[in-house]
């Protein structure tokens, strides 16, 4: 999710033509933004310090969506593919975003950016070694890093409350 979110309610979808329910949302934004209405604001504080910093809008939204799919979550993943579009990313670079490694539609600069994102969305499984820091520093200022840094962890923090609550996707 971002900062800018606008506030989006919507009902669990009806079951698909495959017979399956969507998955029931535990609680919907607006109870979340009514319970804990504090915890949004400051991330939206944060989100929009990281707006601030100067760092390409473009290529932190292709982080929130690379951090979105690693942690499964819907919400945000649906939130970041529609800002992605809006800022206009390549329809390519959405499409084999998550196998970004294979594919050349990304420059040397959102690679680091993007190994850097699955290192910190993935730490507690393994240290972020040293060598992947060296590749982002060719690539970014110790400043740039410090709000990609910032960046990865807001989207995280966002991940882990719309996933575990199960927010339903913004127009789904």
């Amino acid at each position: 999710m971002s900062d800018t979110a606008a506030s989006p309610q919507s009902p669990a979808a009806p079951a698909s033509a495959g017979g399956t329910a969507p998955v029931q949302a535990r609680i919907d934004w607006a109870a979340f933004e009514t319970h804990a209405g504090g915890v949004v604001s400051a991330l939206r504080d944060y989100s929009r310090a990281v707006d601030a910093s100067g760092l390409d809008k473009g290529l932190v939204e292709l982080l929130k969506l690379r951090a979105s799919q690693i942690n499964g979550c819907a919400f945000c993943l649906q939130f970041h593919l529609n800002l992605a579009r809006k800022l206009g990313l390549p329809q390519r670079q959405l499409d084999q975003l998550a196998a970004w490694r294979d594919s050349h539609a990304f420059s040397a600069r959102e690679r680091a950016a993007l190994a850097w994102t699955e290192a910190l969305t993935r730490m507690a499984a393994a240290p972020v070694e040293g060598s992947l820091y060296a590749d982002l520093q060719a690539q970014f200022s110790e400043g740039e890093i410090a709000n990609l840094t910032a960046a990865i962890a807001a989207i995280n923090a966002w991940n882990r409350i719309a996933g575990a609550l199960r927010f339903t996707p913004p127009g789904g």
